[in-house]
């Protein structure tokens, strides 16, 4: 297993995690390091597409300053460049953890 770390910020979608072969997402952490209560939208996206606007799988999300919202119940099978995009109600305000596998 492997972890990936990133911060997320406002405006369009940063990529978070792109899978460089077939990998299974294990778990997300987003941690608020922001001073104040923040949201988060995360996007799972092939690399076949345009767009990613309709790939969004978590939208304005509430997390209080301080605490993580872990995501660790869905496993997220991704193929050779699919990756995991987030975006921020304030800037620099989530450190992202990925913990992946390839397989």
């Amino acid at each position: 297993m492997a972890i990936q770390n990133t911060t997320i910020t406002t405006g369009a979608a940063a990529s978070v995690y792109t899978s460089s072969g077939s990998s299974a997402i294990t778990a997300i952490y987003l941690c608020n390091i922001d001073s104040s209560v923040a949201t988060f939208d995360i996007y799972a996206v092939p690399n076949t597409a345009a767009t990613f606007a309709n790939s969004r799988i978590y939208s304005g999300v509430q997390v209080q300053t301080g605490d993580t919202y872990v995501i660790d119940t869905e496993k997220l099978i991704l193929a050779n460049g699919d990756s995991i995009k987030a975006n921020a109600s304030a800037s620099n305000s989530f450190a992202v953890t990925v913990s992946y596998i390839g397989i």
